[in-house]
């Protein structure tokens, strides 16, 4: 691991620290959550991130933030993964790894929590095989990809409603298995409760679960499993 000091950061203004020593510590560089900061502080952290070398990612970007951000003239540039909202300075390399994490969805309507993973991990320069609208209601649909699931050194799984396809999923492979809720559903989800309670309680061994919506969060988990697989 690269040296660091846990005293040093960066003061940008009054609001924000910015932590660059993070990639020392953990592997992964800080990233910036957007929601409930303003397109200025967004824009001007951006600007700051702008002077390292290292991946400078804003998450939870709205289509109107991101036109905000990007009307910056040295953000112009900035590019913008809508489905994801997702922003990167920089654009999505080669990847760095023979390893492939797949990310599996069970609907379309899970795709912006699935594509915050898969982006984020193709920014970080992992290979991602996406594997969408495989959900249990069409059990056939998911077993007709089980090859390719196999051949996944790490899984993402992503649903709402009932959550159901992460223990499923769990009943077709070896490899490590990160579950993520999301808040689509009718009213009994609780916005995401559900499926975040079925999946803690999945019959199959082998899952983990991040916080509901977190395909950020499922995705540096992946990274760091991968990285911690290269290692030993």
């Amino acid at each position: 691991m690269a040296e660091w000091s846990a005293l040093e950061y960066d003061v940008l203004e009054e609001y924000a620290k910015l932590d660059g020593q993070r990639t020392a510590r953990t592997g992964f560089p800080e990233v910036v959550y957007s929601e409930g900061k303003t397109h200025d502080q967004v824009t001007k952290i951006l600007l700051a991130m702008k002077r390292t070398n290292e991946m400078a990612l804003a998450t939870r970007v709205s289509k109107d933030l991101a036109a905000a951000v990007r009307s910056h003239e040295d953000l112009k540039q900035i590019h913008y993964f809508p489905t994801a909202n997702l922003l990167s300075l920089q654009d999505k390399p080669s990847p760095t790894t023979s390893q492939v994490v797949c990310v599996l969805c069970a609907g379309t309507s899970d795709l912006p929590v699935a594509e915050e993973a898969a982006v984020t991990l193709e920014l970080a320069g992992v290979k991602v095989q996406r594997i969408y609208d495989v959900g249990v209601a069409g059990i056939h649909r998911l077993l007709r990809n089980r090859q390719a699931i196999q051949d996944g050194d790490a899984i993402i799984v992503v649903a709402g409603m009932d959550g159901a396809l992460p223990g499923v999923v769990g009943g077709l492979t070896s490899k490590p298995i990160v579950a993520v809720p999301t808040s689509v559903g009718y009213g009994a989800a609780f916005g995401g409760l559900a499926p975040l309670l079925t999946m803690l309680n999945a019959c199959s061994p082998g899952v983990g679960v991040v916080n509901i919506d977190n395909g950020f969060g499922a995705a540096v988990l992946a990274y760091r499993i991968l990285h911690s697989h290269t290692s030993l």
